[in-house]
């Protein structure tokens, strides 16, 4: 009994000591956390859109200083073409009294991209809006800073194919990006680095993966 009295008195001190000890939760390896979100894709969609305006801006230089207006330099024959053109309006020279119409647009869609940077997560998107900001950022750019200004300047076009209007590289940078946005569309990704259908609820798919064992 005394060997017993003093196990009990010292389990009691031991309660004094460490309140709460009996309370904590007990870890088992079933615990499950819940994953690391992907990390933000901000800084990458930033990165590829200041490469195409730098590209698309240097070459437009180039094209100035080394090419005659409305003057074709053969490059691979009749297929490829460098044609200095300055373009007033959208593609085949529509719209030409519309210019700040399409500048406008333009800008509504650099803006529209900045605001979804935040929720940004996937690499794929990221590249893919990134070359569309870049392109639509290019062509702003000479919207705004080329003659006549304030919305209206010409752009600078260069590279001709057969039956398709002269244009540029930030041009070419949004074609190619529209097509990448259909892959991933397709693929069904979504910007925030998501798939259509990891979304389902756990539980629900736990239940039935035991219903399908009881079976």
């Amino acid at each position: 009994m005394g060997r017993t009295y003093r196990c009990v008195l010292w389990t009691e001190t031991l309660r004094e000591q460490h309140p709460g000890a009996d309370d904590a939760p007990q870890s088992t390896g079933s615990t499950s956390r819940p994953a690391a979100p992907k990390p933000r894709r901000a800084l990458l969609l930033a990165a590829v859109a200041a490469v195409v305006v730098l590209a698309d801006l240097a070459t437009k230089t180039i094209a100035l200083s080394r090419f005659s207006a409305h003057e074709p330099i053969a490059v691979l024959g009749e297929f490829l073409q460098f044609t200095l053109w300055f373009n007033s309006g959208a593609a085949f020279s529509m719209g030409t009294g519309m210019t700040w119409v399409f500048s406008l647009i333009k800008l509504a869609v650099i803006g529209y991209i900045a605001f979804l940077a935040r929720r940004l997560r996937s690499t794929g998107w990221a590249v893919a809006l990134g070359m569309i900001l870049g392109g639509a950022a290019g062509n702003v750019i000479d919207r705004i800073f080329r003659p006549p200004y304030l919305l209206n300047g010409e752009v600078i076009d260069w590279i001709q194919l057969p039956n398709w209007p002269v244009f540029n590289l930030a041009d070419s940078s949004i074609v190619c990006a529209g097509v990448l946005a259909v892959l991933l569309a397709f693929r069904g990704i979504n910007i925030d680095g998501t798939r259509e259908g990891d979304d389902a609820d756990p539980a629900e798919a736990s239940d039935g993966a035991g219903g399908e064992s009881r079976q």
